[in-house]
C-alpha cells in the first residue's frame, strides 16, 4: 500500500501545484484589469483637465485677460496671525 500512497501524494501535489497556477494567473489577469481600467480613467482625467483648462483661457480670452496675471488673493488678517504664531 505505501507505493498507492506515494502516488496519491504525487497527485495531491500536482492538484495543489495545478490549482496554485491557475490562481496565480485569476489574480494576474484581474490585476491587469484594473490596471487597465486605472490607466483608462487616468488618461480620460487628463483629457477632462486638458478640456478645462482650454475653456478656461477661452474665457479669459473672451474677457480680455489673456496673459494677464490672475489678480493677487487677498491675505486675510487670520491667516497673518497664523503665520506670526508659527514663525514664534
Amino acid at each position: 500500500m505505501e507505493g498507492h500512497d506515494s502516488g496519491d501524494s504525487k497527485q495531491s501535489t500536482a492538484d495543489m501545484t495545478a490549482f496554485v497556477q491557475n490562481l496565480l494567473q485569476q489574480m494576474q489577469s484581474r490585476f491587469q484589469t484594473m490596471s487597465d481600467s486605472i490607466i483608462t480613467k487616468i488618461d480620460e482625467m487628463g483629457s477632462r483637465i486638458d478640456e478645462l483648462e482650454q475653456s478656461i483661457n477661452d474665457l479669459r480670452a473672451e474677457m480680455g485677460v489673456e496673459g494677464s496675471p490672475s489678480p493677487p488673493v487677498p491675505v486675510k488678517p487670520k491667516d497673518e496671525s497664523k503665520s506670526t504664531n508659527d514663525s514664534a
